[in-house]
């Protein structure tokens, strides 16, 4: 009988999971969901919900959703022994249970004034029939990992494991795009971590053309010529050519046998943004066209809005680090690599994302990692004495952790992007009130960064039996038929392979 386990990354904006083969590592499937099981764009909308609803209400939903992604993955799920789970504090609390109160609010005083005790979210093993209605075996191992602080948990552990930064005698810094931006910096043996609030812009959300990763979504854009040539995403999601573009004129203007554009990818709002900076058609913050549109389509298009929007996200991941390297005693220019995970950072065009200020200035090279979180799931179940290495990082971490909700620079600093952002503050002008305040210097760049992925895809095997995408969460479970069947072609793959009856 063939040994099979589940690896699941719980993210703010959906959910991820692999099947896989523990007699030989091999992952067989993947599902990921388009959204989050609950309505919202950020953790604290989910926190909203319980608190509204109750824990047991949101848990439900949440176990059935995981129920439905394991039951795509198309697996006998009555041979699963091990189930590896990664994510934020909030998602893995939803999932065991445990109330969310203390992550609603910072502030030892504020907790204690409420009469609220914090949760203890420490790495257990566990078996599947302690968690209420999950349809795994009962006897199968759930191992989840710990969280760090209070708005920090096992996936910024996954993201500074998985890049390998501690291993490298080097000053890095290792970010996962996302409306929740985790960030660490390591430094002469220290690591400095921090969550930033970005918001959903990076991922295709509060957009007006904004789109998840499908075909015909714009991914980024490069200048040919007078124009501007559109990437695209095909059917398979790979960058591909679409047509030419003038910012100024709605409609394309070269290149009709290519495919149209659909939408903008949080990557693509990226591009798009630097691209039209350069080409002297946004200046903060307003865009500079007739009609204060910058066209990318028929019906594509970007507002002022949209570009003040993504600019909120871009500013608070840079005074992030900004309070990092404050906070840590660093020198944002001292940062020579960058380690960039999540779909954002698996598909960012990474010079753009460093002439916007998305990276440091000074990096001068740039990984692409992918999904760290789903990555650390993995080596959970096939190796779940990983844990230990976990625990072991969260504990060495917890003193040098910047919490951004309570950090007086971070404010300070976020406020001075919005002001470059909304009300166009001049650069010069930001800097100056960085050294008012005593505060490190953001210096220009000073060349380009080399670029080297290591991935092709945010999750770049999807196994023997591809990827199923779950467009809509909510939804039952399609015919039984059409599950039994997958099993049984999964399964027969694995016992042809292993020998198994």
């Amino acid at each position: 009988m063939a040994r099979l386990g589940i690896a699941m990354d719980l993210g703010t904006s959906g959910i991820r999971a692999q099947a896989i083969d523990l007699s030989t590592g091999e992952v067989l499937s993947t599902a990921i969901t388009l959204c989050h099981p609950l309505p919202g764009l950020n953790v604290m909308d989910q926190i909203r919900i319980v608190l509204a609803r109750g824990l047991d209400f949101v848990n439900e939903i949440m176990i059935r959703a995981i129920n439905r992604v394991i039951g795509e993955l198309g697996i006998p799920v009555d041979q699963v022994s091990c189930f590896g789970v990664c994510g934020n504090p909030v998602q893995l609390s939803l999932f065991q249970g445990i109330d969310v109160w203390d992550l609603a609010y910072s502030g030892y005083r504020k907790l204690k004034s409420m009469g609220v005790t914090p949760a203890k979210r420490e790495a257990v093993r566990i078996a599947a029939s302690e968690i209420r209605g999950l349809t795994l075996p009962g006897a199968c191992e759930v191992v989840i990992p710990p969280a760090v602080r209070h708005e920090v948990g096992a996936d910024a552990l996954a993201l500074i494991i998985q890049t390998g930064m501690l291993e490298k005698n080097e000053t890095a810094i290792a970010i996962d795009f996302g409306s929740n931006a985790e960030m660490a910096i390591f430094h002469e043996g220290v690591v400095v971590s921090g969550s930033a609030a970005a918001g959903p812009a990076l991922e295709e959300r509060e957009i007006s053309c904004g789109m998840a990763a499908a075909s015909g979504a714009i991914c980024d854009l490069n200048v040919e010529g007078l124009y501007h040539r559109l990437i695209l995403l095909d059917e398979n999601l790979f960058p591909t050519q679409g047509p030419l573009i003038d910012f100024r004129v709605k409609g394309i203007v070269g290149g009709t046998d290519v495919p149209r554009p659909t939408g903008i990818t949080g990557t693509g709002t990226i591009a798009i943004i630097q691209q039209a900076m350069a080409a002297g058609l946004i200046n903060l913050p307003h865009i500079e066209t007739m009609d204060r549109l910058l066209h990318l389509g028929d019906d594509v298009y970007m507002t002022q809005e949209d570009v003040s929007e993504a600019g909120k996200a871009i500013g608070a991941i840079r005074a992030g680090y900004m309070s990092l390297c404050q906070h840590g005693g660093i020198l944002p220019e001292e940062i020579h690599t960058a380690y960039l995970s999540g779909a954002s950072g698996t598909y960012i065009d990474a010079v753009k994302a460093q002439k916007v200020g998305l990276i440091p200035p000074c990096v001068g090279e740039v990984f692409h990692v992918g999904n760290t979180s789903l990555a650390m799931a993995r080596e959970l179940v096939i190796d779940p004495d990983k844990l230990d290495e976990m625990i072991e990082l969260g504990d060495k971490i917890k003193d040098h952790h910047c919490m951004f909700a309570s950090s007086a620079t971070f404010k300070k600093i976020f406020l001075l992007e919005l002001s470059y952002w909304t009300e166009g503050m001049p650069m010069p002008e930001y800097r100056r009130f960085l050294k008012r305040y005593g505060f490190v210097d953001l210096i220009p760049a000073k060349s380009t960064p080399e670029v080297f992925r290591t991935v092709t895809r945010d999750i770049d095997d999807p196994g023997r039996h591809g990827l199923r995408i779950i467009s809509d969460v909510h939804r039952e479970r399609q015919e039984k038929s059409e599950r039994a069947e997958s099993e049984q072609k999964c399964l027969e793959s694995v016992s042809s392979e292993d020998g198994s009856e």
